[in-house]
């Protein structure tokens, strides 16, 4: 008999589905105390939570017959999953179970905003019959620009062309297939969208790329007449600059599901914003979304303890003593170099070209392609991805990865290349394992180096001048910045070089303005590999 503990409120259908089943027992304790799951945990084969149950590093640390976790809604935050990976056992999520509810409440604030259904409501309320007050306007014909365009940014694009508006679309990784089919302009430059959107809607995920993406300057660029949504994320629309561009009229009106604190305490500007909606973060708050979510966790984590089948895995099982060690090797180098073309390229992904030469190309490699994934993804997704899910994200984001093998040799006995072409040019990386065991980048851009790709890497694209070391060694020395590992290249033809950089520590703010004011420096990037 598999056993399942369910330890928050899950709609009465995901329980209902887990008793239909042969040789399966639910069983539902909610509010019960961690110490309390602590000590029961073990008893059970698998466990769903929605967001008040906390699976900690100690509730994982003796799971006993525990093998997944099912998470009813799409964020993972409350389980240590690390800790989950470590002890063999899968989590999952249910990320698609809110889709619609989160587009519909999008367009439930555009319409409130539009026809001032709020306020019209609380006036009428009060006994006052005001007509002239709430002119409003209509969506049809207007252009809506959607940051964004996975699941959700998608479900609104629809649900907008429903209303006869014209959509201009932007994703920060790639465009999927069906966006023109659905007739979405697509645009490369967010500066379009900030200038012609009549309404801008995001719908990226939090990270430190679209953190404060809609600043200011942003703001700036917009129509008095733009109204700006955010059903997203907290954060992606820097909230004091929003409250000033409302204040100051710069914008006609804007609608907020979401905070940077939650519920806010410290900053409550918005309470005396007449042209701001908000709401306190409804987006999958409907009876339908809870009943999707309860019976998808029910059913994904059912199928993988009865039949091993995984879907929507947030970690990945252990590889086991099958891989050898020279491809777990390469497939961390892989990973690394995934996460530094993210760093480097920048702009919407159009294709990848992975190349397997040498040693390497004799082996399975599906292991090094998913890790080059995980790590070029990563940055561009709420959810942990992994070598379970990262295929599908690419494929879903509309990211083609052509492969090639060949196992003659070229400049090293075995070499994983990566060719990226992106909105803003190609970038290319490569990347050897010597002697079965030492990571090295050979290659970047063009340049050959040599580079460790350790914790902390910055990487310097300069004019070729001599001096180039010692100016960025004395900036990086008086901020307290040890240099472990140096790679230099250089094209002398082009009389550009690279500079390439393991450091002990990474720059700051203020360390890396201070490079890039050195007059022969043309480009600095940052990237954490640890």
């Amino acid at each position: 008999m598999i056993k399942i503990l369910i330890t928050d409120k899950l709609a009465k259908e995901g329980i209902e589905l887990l008793k239909s089943m042969k040789d399966v027992e639910p069983v539902v304790k909610t509010g019960i105390s961690p110490e309390e799951l602590i000590s029961i945990i073990g008893e059970y084969d698998g466990l769903i939570v929605r967001s008040e149950t906390k699976v900690t590093a100690k509730v994982l640390e003796k799971p006993g017959k525990l093998r997944g976790i099912a998470r009813a809604g799409a964020g993972v935050d409350n389980i240590d999953v690390p800790m989950a990976t470590k002890k063999g056992i899968l989590v999952m999520n249910t990320p698609g179970g809110n889709t619609l509810s989160a587009a519909e409440h999008t367009m439930a604030l555009m319409l409130g905003m539009s026809r001032h259904i709020a306020p019209a409501s609380t006036k009428f309320k009060g006994g006052v019959w005001d007509k002239k007050s709430f002119m409003g306007n209509q969506l049809n014909n207007k252009v809506l620009g959607i940051i964004g365009l996975g699941r959700i940014g998608m479900a609104v694009a629809k649900m907008a062309t429903g209303f006869n508006m014209k959509i201009l679309g932007y994703d920060p990784v790639a465009t999927p297939p069906d966006a023109e089919k659905l007739g979405i302009q697509i645009t490369d430059n967010l500066e379009k969208i900030f200038k012609e959107a009549d309404y801008i809607t995001v719908h990226v995920p939090k990270n430190d790329k679209t953190l404060n993406m809609i600043g200011e300057a942003q703001l700036k660029m917009m129509k008095p007449t733009t109204r700006l949504i955010n059903c997203a994320r907290g954060g992606i629309i820097n909230e004091d600059a929003l409250y000033d561009a409302l204040e100051n009229k710069t914008i006609a009106a804007a609608a907020l599901d979401v905070f940077t604190e939650e519920p806010p305490v410290k900053n409550k500007r918005y309470e005396k914003i007449a042209n701001l909606l908000v709401t306190p973060h409804l987006g999958a708050s409907t009876e339908e979304a809870q009943v999707e979510v309860a019976i998808e966790a029910a059913q994904i984590l059912a199928d993988f303890l009865k039949t091993g089948a995984i879907k929507n895995a947030v970690n990945a099982p252990a590889t086991g003593g099958a891989t050898p060690p020279v491809v777990n090797l390469y497939a961390t180098l892989a990973k690394r170099i995934g996460t530094l073309v993210g760093a480097i390229g920048g702009g919407q992904i159009k294709k990848v070209e992975l190349q397997y030469r040498g040693a390497i190309a004799e082996h399975s490699v599906g292991l090094i392609t998913s890790s080059f994934q995980i790590g070029l993804l990563q940055p561009y997704s709420d959810d942990p991805v992994n070598i379970v899910n990262a295929s599908a994200l690419a494929k879903e984001k509309g990211i083609s990865i052509d492969v090639t093998k060949n196992p003659e040799a070229k400049n090293v006995a075995s070499g994983f290349g990566a060719k990226v072409t992106t909105a803003n040019g190609t970038c290319t990386f490569t990347g050897t394992v010597f002697s079965d065991k030492i990571m090295r980048i050979i290659e970047i851009n063009g340049f050959d180096v040599e580079l460790t790709p350790a914790d902390n890497i910055m990487i310097i694209f300069n004019d070729d001048k001599p001096g180039v070391i010692g100016a960025v060694g004395t900036v990086l020395g008086k901020h307290g910045i040890n240099i472990q590992t140096m790679g230099v290249g250089q094209k002398a033809a082009e009389k550009k070089a690279i500079l390439a950089v393991s450091l002990d520590a990474m720059p700051d703010e203020k360390a890396v303005k201070e490079i890039k004011e050195l007059g022969f420096v043309n480009e600095v990037h940052l990237c954490k590999l640890g």
